[in-house]
């Protein structure tokens, strides 16, 4: 790392220099496209896509992956040379065909905009051997749609369509754009179908465009046709469209593909068929992997039904959510019984092909570890059962160890260790009485999570075991929104007497954070609200929030008062140990803004704050937040940032933690060559105490102040991509350090930069 950001440079440098290299006599390099446009109705961005040749890829306005290919001998095959071309890119040579094309289909574009007599001209400037493509984009006002009418023969397509008609995405007044019919086609396509039209299809939608009305205005005529028919003798008829019903399902619960492929009959007729309440199960021999009431359950189609699109759509996504299947498919057959005319009802059946995954599973996992420089590894024992109690409940439990050594002082080596097991059983449904019905968990698909877990950590400073048991709810709200309630969490945390580490006991003796390093009880719940908009395919913008919010000790408290208890050194106590009373929430807020298609830019925002009250001086220390590390602000060492300004001075164990964070970050990203990607990013935020603590002068939010408390890193990083899971290595800089004294706390303006105001630090995955 400390030589590869000089190196790249000097190859940025160096792509800048000649990036020509290896362009042909005659020919040119494509410089950049240039787009202008006189009206606002069209984006730059819009005619993007149009461009059919494009510029060689550039990282900091410079063509580095063309730098890595003009670094080789383009006449040698051995390493480098070969190498150097592969993950480098040859140049883009300028196509004067391309410009032609792409002159035409922007063009094109507009005109579906409703820019019919748009003009498109294009201009190359060639120097140095480098061309520039200029577009210009002439456009008068757009043609508005006058009129809107129908020409439908149906007479039941047509009763629809004029019930429907004020979902039409078509509006009069609004300027033509054919992307606008195409999505009304296609809504108007599953609206037909949701209504039984299983043989309807978008190919039976159709739009004429009257542009000669004047005015700059078009009429559209929106046509239905009627349903193509042909007969023994192959001759064409017209007729109405029908409804279809489902008569029968047909559901195999254990279906495999592979055997049906290869034993063709043979495997069908090798299966029962079961009628169990009105939907034939079709198995092999034996008792049946999944419960049928739950597989009925997840069903939006029922027997006797109309065909509808969106029920089928359902059906399969909510099967899915089950974890238990790896392959869902639904296929429908038309029965076409003779004797029944088109445009009668019709009949469907309708097979659902469930292909399970295994039911069980064994997983060794092994982890490498860095806290603050200081490595180490765990190893990870996990089982899970998908399909415990044959109603796709997955159970799991986990056996972890894990150690890391810690240097405090050039003489001395200690180590963190950590041991405990986590055990857990997800339910594909709400463990409560009163909800119960079955349009509650195809709506919300639920889940419902039993937790347990015991860990004990053998820490430098200090030796703590933790107790956790959790009963939480877990329903989706759209396609992007998830609600999480944990109604119940226990935890309690106990210090074995003597297991504080006498320096570091004396260090926070007479400080606030004191009362983090004892015994505890936390009995409350948590409420937490997740948008992610993200797509798999990670081709566009996306943005993602999660909101937390979290309360304990309240139920115990009331208890307490209403039953006359008396406070034990100042505390009410449960079971012998006092019991943790706080409120915090969080808001964490990320916006990924896709540049192209080799960078991007991620920006984050966090904001958490915890207030105790009540039966407690301090929040739980598991509870509190703290600044610095892999995912924070990486030019600080991981819980060394804070709390404030206050300075912890020499301290051979830093643990600093506090009740309020605040932070921003950015984070430049772009793919290098090979499996590795580069990052720049700045930092900047911290940690404060809500409460004043006179043995931590400078720690206390306050509200203005605290903006003089705010510590700035930057620093470069690299990813490697291993697809399964991304490395990651961050050096970080620091900018702004809130320890240093009055006046500029910049240090570039106050003092030399020394090794400590750099971090390195690594991570896996990405930091947000």
């Amino acid at each position: 790392m400390r030589y590869f950001l000089p190196l790249l440079f000097i190859v940025l440098i160096i792509s800048s220099c000649n990036p020509t290299k290896y362009v042909p006599e005659g020919k040119t390099l494509l410089n950049n496209n240039h787009i202008s446009i006189n009206k606002e109705g069209i984006k730059k961005s819009d005619l993007l896509p149009y461009i059919k040749q494009k510029p060689n890829k550039r990282i900091f306005g410079t063509r580095f992956h063309l730098g890595l290919y003009n670094l080789s001998n383009i006449n040698k095959q051995k390493w480098p040379h070969k190498w150097l071309r592969d993950i480098g890119e040859e140049p883009v040579i300028f196509d004067p065909n391309a410009t032609i094309k792409t002159k035409d289909q922007i063009k094109s574009y507009v005109a579906s905009k409703g820019y019919f007599d748009g003009q498109v001209m294009d201009t190359v400037e060639t120097a140095n051997r480098k061309s520039d493509v200029f577009y210009n984009v002439d456009l008068l006002p757009a043609y508005t749609i006058r009129n809107l009418y129908y020409e439908i023969s149906d007479s039941n397509i047509q009763k629809l369509c004029y019930f429907d008609s004020m979902s039409c995405v078509i509006e009069r007044g609004k300027p033509y754009d054919v992307d606008v019919l195409q999505a009304e086609r296609l809504r108007f396509e599953r609206f037909i179908r949701d209504y039984g039209f299983y043989a309807f299809s978008a190919d039976h939608i159709y739009f004429n465009v009257d542009s000669t009305v004047g005015n700059r205005q078009v009429d559209i005529y929106y046509g239905v046709k009627n349903f193509t028919k042909l007969d023994a003798f192959d001759r064409v008829s017209l007729v109405p469209h029908s409804i279809y019903r489902v008569k029968n399902i047909y559901i195999y619960p254990d279906f495999v593909p592979k055997d049906a492929l290869q034993g063709g009959e043979a495997y069908f007729n090798s299966l029962d068929t079961t009628n169990y309440n009105g939907y034939y199960f079709i198995t092999l021999k034996g008792k049946p992997e999944i419960k049928y009431d739950l597989i009925i359950q997840s069903l939006y189609v029922k027997p006797g039904s109309v065909f509808n699109m969106t029920n089928t759509e359902q059906t399969q996504a909510h099967l899915l959510s089950l974890k238990v299947y790896r392959l869902v498919n639904i296929i429908y057959n038309d029965l076409n019984e003779p004797g029944i005319a088109q445009g009668s009802e019709m009949k469907l059946d309708c097979n659902i092909q469930l292909t399970l995954l295994s039911q069980q599973s064994y997983k060794v996992e092994l982890e490498g570890t860095n806290t603050s420089g200081n490595l180490g590894g765990a190893l990870n024992l996990i089982y899970q059962h998908k399909n415990l109690f044959h109603g796709a409940e997955l159970f799991s439990i986990k056996l972890k160890g894990a150690y890391e050594a810690n240097k405090q002082d050039s003489s001395k080596l200690q180590s963190t260790q950590e041991y405990g097991f986590e055990t857990s059983l997800r339910l594909p449904k709400f463990l409560l009485p009163f909800i119960k019905t079955e349009s509650f968990i195809k709506k919300y698909n639920p889940t419902t999570t039993l937790l347990a877990a015991y860990s004990y950590q053998a820490m430098p400073a200090f030796i703590r075991t933790i107790a956790t048991a959790t009963l939480g709810y877990n329903w989706k709200a759209g396609n992007y929104q998830e609600h999480i309630v944990n109604p119940l969490q226990l935890n309690i945390v106990k210090l074995p007497p003597g297991s504080i580490d006498s320096a570091f006991a004396a260090s926070i003796s007479s400080t606030y954070q004191a009362n983090s390093y004892k015994d505890v009880m936390i009995l409350g719940g948590n409420y937490s609200f997740i948008f992610n908009n993200q797509k798999i395919q990670k081709s566009r913008d996306y943005w993602f929030l999660r909101i937390n919010t979290e309360a304990s000790g309240n139920m115990l408290s009331l208890v307490e008062k209403l039953t006359g208890a008396k406070k034990t050194d100042g505390t009410y106590k449960i079971l012998g140990l006092p019991f943790a009373q706080y409120v915090r929430t969080d808001f964490d807020l990320r916006y990924n803004y896709i540049l192209n298609d080799v960078s991007s830019i991620v920006y984050r925002g966090f904001f958490g704050i915890g207030i105790p009250y009540g039966n407690s001086k301090a929040i739980p220390f598991e509870k509190q937040y703290f600044g610095g590390g892999a995912n924070g602000i990486r030019a600080w060492q991981v819980r060394s940032l804070g709390p404030g300004s206050y300075d912890p001075g020499k301290l051979t164990f830093l643990n600093q933690t506090a009740d309020i964070k605040l932070e921003a970050n950015a984070e430049y990203r772009f793919k290098l060559f090979w499996i590795l990607e580069g990052a720049l990013f700045l930092d900047a935020g911290n940690i404060w105490s809500y409460k004043n603590d006179p043995t931590q002068p400078g720690s206390q939010f306050i509200f203005n102040k605290f903006y003089k408390d705010i510590a700035v890193g930057t620093g470069a990083g690299l990813r490697f991509d291993f697809k399964f899971v991304i490395g990651r290595v961050d050096v970080g800089m620091k900018l702004r350090d809130p320890l240093l004294p009055d006046g500029s706390k910049w240090i570039i303006m106050s003092q030399p930069y020394e090794r400590s105001d750099f971090t390195m630090v690594l991570g896996i995955g990405y930091p947000f």
